[in-house]
């Protein structure tokens, strides 16, 4: 026998179209937020992972910067040393100078002039004296100024006083003391 539907077919083929379009909508917004929410948990990974390496950047940042400055503390503590050395260095050098110096002060001096103070600054030397004449501390100039080790010589005063019937010149003379480096080689 055939079968006949009296129902009204139509209004059951709408009915099943709107089940199977809230059906399909249901599972594109399912679909949809779980795309969403895929899509937030590997943004969330990936911020997470960019952070570690940034903290790791962060603390290895922090560690060089400890290691340069530690660097840089003996750099500066080099330079210190390497800064007496060559002070040591010089000093080693110009230790015979002051024995060249006393020698040929003493050699250089003029019968009639008696030193009373010696004073040296560098290489600037004042010399303190009484001479029986302020012709004495001219022939005193004279002398030093031929000598090798010695040169520049400059008057500051020379006062003539009577003491009872003598008379003497107190005098300040500056000269300078100059490096005769062949005879420094010599004696190296």
């Amino acid at each position: 026998m055939p079968n006949i539907n009296l129902l009204p077919w139509r209004e059951a083929e709408r009915k099943k179209r709107q089940r199977d379009f809230g059906v399909a909508m249901g599972g594109a917004i399912v679909a949809g937020v779980l795309a969403i929410m895929l899509t937030m948990f590997a943004y969330t990974q990936m911020i997470s992972n960019q952070q570690a390496r940034n903290d790791r950047l962060t603390a290895e940042i922090v560690e060089l910067e400890k290691s340069i400055a530690e660097i840089d503390g003996l750099e500066r503590q080099k330079e210190r040393l390497l800064a007496r050395m060559e002070i040591i260095e010089q000093l080693q050098k110009s230790r015979p100078e002051i024995v060249h110096l006393f020698d040929e002060i003493v050699r250089q001096l003029p019968e009639g002039v008696y030193l009373t103070g010696l004073k040296q600054t560098g290489a600037r030397v004042e010399l303190r004296g009484v001479a029986q004449s302020s012709t004495r501390v001219s022939a005193l100039m004279r002398q030093i100024d031929a000598s090798d080790w010695l040169g520049d010589p400059e008057v500051e005063r020379v006062e003539t006083k009577q003491s009872g019937a003598s008379r003497r010149s107190e005098f300040v003379v500056y000269l300078r003391q100059t490096h005769v480096d062949s005879e420094m080689e010599e004696m190296e």
